[in-house]
């Protein structure tokens, strides 16, 4: 079929999960696709947001001309309040949403060129019922896992744990410290460092959530991982070899450089807004090579208030540099004296410009699993301070598998709080502010392995680059011009 006019060779469906982590790593996904399309005309990606997620959007993202935002009543509880009851918002998403969008779904359709159709619905891995309308109307549906490899194995491989007595796990029995080692291409991890989404279900649950969304992956077309393979090639390949679908590491999926595998220029990142926005970055460009400690707590759960005077005092005793991120707040810096000034503070960054500027040397870092992403692009090693959910995980691959980090606390979730003291020494351990410490060397040397491999993971001939044109090719039956 050949594009004419308005015509789209393949239209495809994005639905997203409805976080603000999910969505990045959905809307970067979509950009690297429409990228692989020479002629613009070849591909048409309908991007599915909720009116809300449609306001946030429309007013701070540069989208390509092939994807086009298109949006479904507001049936959830608002992004703004869904950290006061996260277990409600994630119910109202799995029964509120679906009726939706196979409405829009039935929309889009109507609008399609005659012959053209929807290939392919590409939806979050947490929202099966995206595979059941698919399903429906055998639309293919292509699963996106925003998470770690590693943790959907052991998500997968929940019968596994349920047979050695391991599941559902309960946080508070006091084993701890026992060893997971069966779990397929899973290195040995502690028990209480298994995802959070595995804990104890109360009475009035009959069933995971979770584990039925991962299980739906069975019935897609293929699975994508936001990832790229050599980062964690065991747990890709146990997932290669188990699952009865194809599986493509195509990542990293984050707003990467405008050509794909580009070295470090920290101004040419996807989704750049103009200079004058970046403030910061004049006050980066002052500070000496690899000294300033980038903080940044992620874009829904953050630390508690009373923690938070301990970091910041933590910080300032230190004595390193340091730039961190508080929403809402900003420094009372005047421009004059803002190049000379130790630290700064700012209610929202573009995260992996900042990371790839040569100024900075370590990134304290929730560990979600985009960000975790963007330090191994950087290179930057990483201070590691996980709240809940997969962070937990995802701080175990980062300190004990890959060793590119430090733990700011040993236990996630402690009552105890980590007093500035605390937090001081190990600021000035991890940034090796006296030049004397030897894992400190160690691990920037990994990290920048790490950033050598993610390169060529992204260059021409690289792992995600042909495992991506095979996604388009055997998928979406694209084959070019």
């Amino acid at each position: 079929m050949e594009s004419s006019g308005g015509n789209k060779r393949i239209h495809v469906v994005a639905m997203p999960y409805p976080g603000r982590g999910h969505m990045n790593a959905m809307i970067n996904f979509c950009k690297h696709l429409a990228a692989k399309f020479s002629v613009k005309d070849d591909i048409r990606i309908s991007f599915v947001v909720t009116d809300e997620w449609l306001s946030f959007l429309e007013s701070e993202s540069r989208l390509p001309p092939q994807i086009q935002l298109r949006s479904i009543p507001n049936v959830i509880p608002s992004e703004l309040v869904r950290g006061l009851d996260h277990g409600g918002f994630f119910q109202a998403v799995q029964t509120k949403m679906e009726d939706p969008f196979e409405q829009l779904l039935d929309q889009l359709q109507q609008e399609d060129d005659p012959g053209v159709g929807v290939r392919a619905i590409i939806a979050d891995t947490i929202l099966p019922w995206a595979v059941s309308v698919g399903n429906r109307r055998t639309i293919p549906v292509v699963s996106l896992w925003p998470m770690s490899p590693s943790v959907f194995s052991v998500i997968y491989h929940i019968d596994l744990l349920a047979q050695n007595g391991h599941y559902p796990i309960d946080f508070s029995s006091g084993r701890d410290e026992e060893l997971i080692d069966y779990i397929p291409g899973v290195s040995p991890i502690r028990l209480a460092d298994m995802p959070a989404s595995l804990g104890r279900r109360s009475s009035q649950q009959s069933s995971n959530p979770i584990l039925e969304a991962v299980s739906a992956v069975r019935k897609t077309s293929c699975l994508l991982l936001t990832t790229y393979y050599e980062l964690e090639p065991r747990a890709t390949q146990a997932l290669m070899e188990a699952l009865h679908v194809p599986v493509y590491s195509i990542g990293p999926s984050i707003p990467l450089p405008k050509t794909l595998g580009e070295d470090d220029d920290s101004r040419n990142i996807i989704g750049s807004m103009g200079t004058e926005e970046y403030y910061y970055m004049k006050w980066l460009d002052a500070q000496p090579e690899s000294s300033v400690l980038y903080v940044s707590f992620g874009s829904f759960l953050s630390a508690a208030s009373e923690q938070m005077e301990e970091i910041l005092a933590g910080l300032q005793e230190s004595g390193v540099r340091y730039m961190l991120v508080s929403r809402g707040e900003k420094d009372p810096i005047d421009n004059n004296e803002m190049d000379s000034s130790p630290s700064l503070v700012v209610p929202w960054c573009n995260q992996l410009m900042v990371l790839c500027h040569s100024s900075v040397g370590g990134f304290w870092t929730h560990c979600g699993w985009n960000s975790t992403l963007e330090g191994v692009y950087a290179g930057v090693p990483m201070l590691t301070y996980p709240v809940g959910f997969d962070q937990i995980t995802n701080r175990t691959l980062i300190v004990d598998c890959w060793r590119i980090g430090m733990k700011i606390m040993k236990e996630v979730g402690a009552e105890r709080l980590v007093n500035r003291e605390e937090i001081a020494l190990t600021v000035k351990k991890f940034m090796n502010i006296n030049g004397d410490n030897e894992e400190s060397k160690e691990m920037r040397t990994r990290a920048s392995e790490f950033k050598k491999s993610c390169r060529q993971a992204l260059a021409k001939g690289g792992s995600s680059t042909a495992n991506l044109d095979d996604f388009i090719r055997n998928i979406l039956q694209y084959h070019g011009n």
